[in-house]
C-alpha cells in the first residue's frame, strides 16, 4: 500500500483557491505576483483564503521578485510575514534563501524554519538556481525544511525527470522532493513514473480576458504590455482532471503490486 499522491496547486487569487479545493487538490500554494515567480500575498488575502479553505494552505514568503539573496531589511520582512501567515491560520510556509556564491543560506533559512514551527516549510525553486542541486539538497535538509520544490535545475521538470529521480533517491525519507514547473495533464503520469515522487506542484491558470468594457489601453500600469486587461484563472474542471489522473495512477500501482 503506497501513500496517496498529493496534488498542490500554485495560484494567486481567492477564486482560484476555491476552484482548486472544489477540483480535488489537497493543498494550495498561495502567492501574489506570479508573473515575478510569486511573492508574499497580502495579509487580507491570507486571512480570506485560510478562513474559507478546508485543504492545506501554504503561503509564499518572498519579499520581491528577482534573486534570492536578501538584505537584512528584507529578511526582517520575511520574519514578520511568517508571523502574519501563522496568525491567519496558514498550514505551511514556502521560502528559499541563497548566498551570493549560489549556496543555500543555511543559517538564515534555519532561523525562519524555527520561527515557522510547528508549520512545515517548503524550500522553493531557489534550489534550481543554486550552485549544485545535490549539495543544496543536503543543505536544505540541515535547515529543517519539510520538502523541496524543484524542476530539477531546468526551466521545465519534464526535461529533468532523471535529475529529480536522483534527488528523490538521495533524499530518502529525510525530506520530500516535490517536482513542479511544466507539469500538465498530458505529462503528469510520465513525470510521476520517472521521478517516483509522491507530491506534485502544478500551475493550471489560463489567460482570460478582463470583463472591463471600457478600456484605456494606452496607459500601462506595469512593465508588461496589455497586462491591465488580462487575467489568469484556474478552472475547477482542470484541477479535477489532473486530480483524477493522480488518483487513477495510484490505484493502478496498487493493483500491479
Amino acid at each position: 500500500m503506497t501513500n496517496l499522491p498529493l496534488l498542490e496547486i500554485c495560484l494567486e487569487s481567492f477564486e482560484d483557491c476555491l476552484a482548486a479545493q472544489q477540483g480535488g487538490a489537497q493543498r494550495v500554494e498561495l502567492c501574489a505576483n506570479l508573473l515575478e515567480g510569486g511573492t508574499t500575498p497580502s495579509a487580507g488575502m491570507i486571512h480570506a483564503v485560510c478562513d474559507r479553505l478546508d485543504i492545506d494552505v501554504m503561503v509564499m514568503i518572498r519579499p520581491r521578485g528577482g534573486d534570492f539573496l536578501y538584505t537584512g531589511a528584507e529578511f526582517e520582512m520575511m520574519r514578520r510575514d511568517i508571523e502574519v501567515a501563522k496568525e491567519a491560520g496558514a498550514d505551511g510556509i514556502v521560502l528559499g534563501l541563497l548566498k551570493a556564491d549560489g549556496t543555500v543560506d543555511v543559517a538564515r533559512t534555519r532561523e525562519l524554519v524555527e520561527l515557522a514551527a510547528p508549520l512545515p516549510v517548503t524550500f522553493h525553486r531557489a534550489i534550481d538556481v543554486s550552485k549544485d542541486l545535490f549539495e543544496s539538497l543536503e543543505a536544505v535538509i540541515e535547515t529543517g525544511c519539510a520538502r523541496i520544490l524543484t524542476s530539477g535545475g531546468k526551466p521545465s521538470v519534464v526535461d529533468a525527470t532523471d535529475v529529480v529521480a536522483k534527488m528523490v533517491e538521495q533524499a530518502g525519507d529525510r525530506i520530500v522532493i516535490m517536482p513542479g514547473c511544466g507539469i500538465e495533464r498530458d505529462n503528469l503520469l510520465e513525470v510521476a513514473s520517472k521521478t517516483r515522487a509522491n507530491e506534485f506542484h502544478v500551475y493550471l491558470a489560463q489567460q482570460t480576458d478582463s470583463p472591463m468594457t471600457f478600456r484605456r489601453e494606452n496607459i500601462p500600469m506595469g512593465g508588461v504590455p496589455g497586462r491591465e486587461y488580462l487575467r489568469f484563472e484556474t478552472k475547477t474542471e482542470d484541477v479535477q482532471a489532473i486530480a483524477e489522473l493522480l488518483k487513477g495512477s495510484d490505484q493502478s500501482s496498487e493493483h500491479s503490486a
